[in-house]
């Protein structure tokens, strides 16, 4: 499959200030704050990602937000949920104020878990305005809906502006080894996120918790993805997240997020 971009970069996500971005905290991070925090890391790509302020910014509020990015370098990317064609175009507005040329989502919301029959109608109707604005669309692997529905869905809409942002740490949750879906989505990979994921025991052995890990040191065989999915090659961006548990304060919570983000940074620089 052929690919559109300008090179491949690694970015932060929202997710990588999680909670700092959260209401858990007592000064929550706006997102200006955050894309000046990328900035100073020496990063130049934010994926805004499921942010629910977005959705609720004028159009002045996100030109703003365009106009802060622009003035630390930063690239944006987009990330939701759903896919209903009203959302989707809603997103694509958003993402032509912001300058996004991509569109991470997920195809289930409360109230809408389309089938695959009505993922393609839908995403049909919407890429002909999708593709004039030069926006792509990246369907994010996850437990919700098998790899293989998704796959189905790309395949049979064949669009160069609709593929998939790979996620392999969503997926063990429906039992999808992380190495079985590298291998299946690898031909349609548009975006990739980072993070990394570990199974810990129990407190008196009862069962696991599957959590997030420090990149590098869980379960993630990031050598095999990138070897599959050669984001370098192809012009796949690596968007950092995390999945850092709250930990037992507020101080601990936001450097340990931060020490995780410093940490992904460095592995992916050294690779």
């Amino acid at each position: 499959m052929n690919r559109i971009g300008s090179g491949s970069k690694i970015g932060l996500s929202s997710y990588a200030f999680f909670w700092q971005l959260s209401d858990r905290v007592s000064k929550p991070l706006s997102i200006h704050e955050a894309l000046e925090r990328t900035a100073a890391l020496g990063v130049d790509l934010f994926q805004i990602c499921d942010y629910a302020p977005l959705e609720t910014m004028s159009e002045e509020e996100l030109r703003a937000v365009r106009a802060t990015a622009d003035s630390l370098g930063i690239s944006l990317e987009l990330g939701t949920k759903g896919i209903r064609p009203e959302h989707l175009r809603k997103f694509l507005h958003i993402a032509k104020i912001l300058g996004a040329p991509l569109l991470r989502t997920m195809f289930n919301t409360p109230g809408h878990t389309p089938t695959a029959d009505e993922a393609v109608e839908i995403f049909t109707e919407v890429l002909p305005e999708f593709k004039a604005a030069g926006v792509r669309i990246a369907v994010e692997t996850y437990e919700q809906v098998p790899t293989s529905r998704i796959l189905e869905v790309v395949e049979r809409v064949g669009s160069l502006y609709l593929g998939v942002c790979s996620d392999p740490a969503n997926t063990v949750a429906a039992l999808e080894l992380p190495r079985e879906v590298i291998d299946a989505v690898a031909p349609h990979v548009l975006n990739m996120h980072i993070k990394d994921f570990a199974f810990s025991r129990k407190e008196g052995w009862v069962g696991f918790t599957y959590s997030g890990a420090p990149l590098g040191e869980g379960l993630l065989d990031y050598d095999y993805m990138v070897r599959k999915l050669q984001p370098k090659e192809r012009n796949i961006n690596q968007i950092v997240e995390h999945w850092l548990p709250w930990q037992d304060s507020e101080d601990e919570t936001i450097r340990l997020e931060n020490q995780w983000t410093k940490q992904s940074l460095d592995f992916l620089r050294s690779k």
